[in-house]
């Protein structure tokens, strides 16, 4: 008689701008399921009057997450996948040492950038070449700041390695330019998939540190001994879509075409899948973006706020400095706030309503949300919030607002009806949010998963391994694999 089958299992590391994890995914009985293994804090540091990552930290955690991974669960991942976020990098010399720091994009060094940029090149030639939306914190931006800051740092570079490259290449030792990474810094051509080297002389940065732009899917290597004997066993490094969005993306059951895709968390991310980019001057005026995604997709999407301005105002209202001097608020320091207690004050504020433009660069890093929102609102003639849940009204009636508009934009843009949104990441949990995106949209909404991240991520290394004959074979598993609610608009 035959022996049972072992389950494979693979291991995912995703890292987001707050906080990072291990997990380990499988599929049984046909259906997926994953387990957390190891968690860790993702803090910026103060290093020559800059933001930084701490590069080094992190990648001590993912060795950390990686051992934890064998000795939580028993088993050895078939392979291993490494997401983060977008934009920012690291630079390294001919000797492999990393030049200066890695900067984050929240840093203020790219204030004022455009200026400089627009004098290069022309936002509309730029756009049409790459594709990629206008923002500050572009790699593209931050490479320029960098050349006005220490033009020496780039004259000494050898290699250009975004934060996920970066952590492979301390894993298995080979570089490489995962493409929906790198797709991120408005430096790649939008339909050949290559950096743009015109981009490259106009801007002035050496087109020498770049590697040629690695498909997902592809494998990296093996781990190199010194961390195979950290980790205890040794498994091939395959290259997701790295771009935590990218990954994100890949978790959406959509039912159709006709289905819009949000990815909330820190930010919200909503758009669709193309085969080709849009990159006409209608979709530059919206500021939409063509990032690219697995299988060359093209993920086609307006970058909103988030819930970052949630976030925000819960910091704040747990710390002692806001509330000094304001008694209303003082009897709150007895414990922390969560988001359970934010939603109810929220709806306790109801029916206020006032609104601003969550995409305004005030709000990207201010010394205070809750003024600025406030702040905000008075500027543009808006009632005035005073408390917190009026104050956290603002934020969900804003930011639903700019989810109808982007919908509206995006049939527009695309020439498609959209029946329905579908939402994944860890913002589907806000059923406050859900309901209102729903309200403010006239669309169903459909939440979940909430790890869609890090489902992503298992999805190409279960492609790569077999386990999934093809994308859709991959998102029919997911949508009878997680509890998916339905939010309709209200009559």
């Amino acid at each position: 008689m035959a022996g049972r089958i072992e389950t494979k299992h693979y291991a995912a590391v995703d890292i987001g701008a707050s906080s990072g994890r291990v997990l380990m995914g499988w599929v049984e009985d046909g259906k997926m399921s994953y387990e957390e293994v190891y968690r860790f804090d993702n803090t910026q540091v103060l290093s020559y009057g800059h933001s930084c990552w701490d590069i080094e930290g992190l990648y001590e955690h993912v060795v950390r997450g990686l051992a934890a991974a064998r000795e939580k669960t028993g088993r050895v991942p078939v392979s291993i996948s490494i997401d983060t976020w977008g934009v920012d990098f690291v630079l390294l010399d001919e000797n492999d040492e990393m030049i200066g720091d890695a900067v984050a994009y929240r840093d203020g060094r790219t204030d004022g950038i455009f200026e400089t940029a627009d004098k290069i090149m022309a936002p509309s030639d730029l756009y049409e070449r790459t594709g990629i939306q206008r923002q500050p914190f572009n790699t593209i931006y931050q490479l320029l700041a960098l050349k006005r800051e220490h033009p020496e740092h780039l004259e000494a570079a050898r290699t250009f390695l975004m934060v996920p490259d970066y952590l492979v290449w301390r894993l298995t030792g080979v570089k490489t330019n995962e493409y929906t990474n790198a797709s991120t810094t408005g430096l790649l051509d939008a339909r050949t998939c290559c950096w743009d080297q015109d981009v490259l002389e106009k801007f002035g940065i050496p087109s020498r540190i770049f590697l040629a732009p690695t498909m997902p899917g592809a494998v990296a290597g093996e781990l190199i001994p010194e961390v195979a004997e950290a980790v205890g066993y040794n498994a091939p490094v395959v290259l997701c879509a790295s771009h935590d969005t990218g990954s994100a993306y890949l978790s959406v059951p959509a039912r159709d075409e006709h289905a819009a895709y949000l990815s909330s968390g820190t930010w919200s991310l909503l758009g669709c899948e193309l085969p080709e980019p849009v990159t006409g001057p209608a979709a530059r005026e919206q500021n939409f973006t063509n990032e690219g995604g697995y299988e060359r997709r093209y993920r086609f999407l307006k970058n909103i706020m988030g819930l970052w301005m949630n976030q925000s105002v819960r910091r704040e209202v747990n710390g002692v400095d806001y509330v000094e001097g304001k008694t209303a608020h003082k009897a709150m320091l007895d414990h922390q706030i969560g988001f359970g207690e934010l939603i109810e004050l929220t709806r306790a504020a109801e029916p206020f309503s006032a609104y601003v433009d969550v995409n305004d660069e005030r709000f990207l890093s201010p010394d205070s949300m809750f003024d600025e929102v406030k702040a905000a609102c008075a500027e543009a003639g808006q009632p005035v919030p005073q408390s917190i849940g009026e104050v956290m009204r603002t934020v969900y009636c804003s930011l639903t607002a700019s989810y109808a508009r982007a919908v509206a934009n995006l049939a527009e843009l695309t020439g498609r009806e959209y029946t329905s949104i579908n939402i994944v990441g860890g913002g589907c949990q806000d059923n406050y949010l859900n309901q209102m995106t729903a309200d403010a949209c006239g669309l169903p909404v459909f939440a979940g998963p909430i790890e869609g991240t890090c489902i992503g991520n298992f999805v190409v290394q279960m492609i790569h391994d077999g386990e999934f004959a093809d994308l859709a074979g991959a998102r029919s598993c997911i949508a009878r694999s997680f509890d998916i609610k339905r939010f309709d608009p209200s009559k």
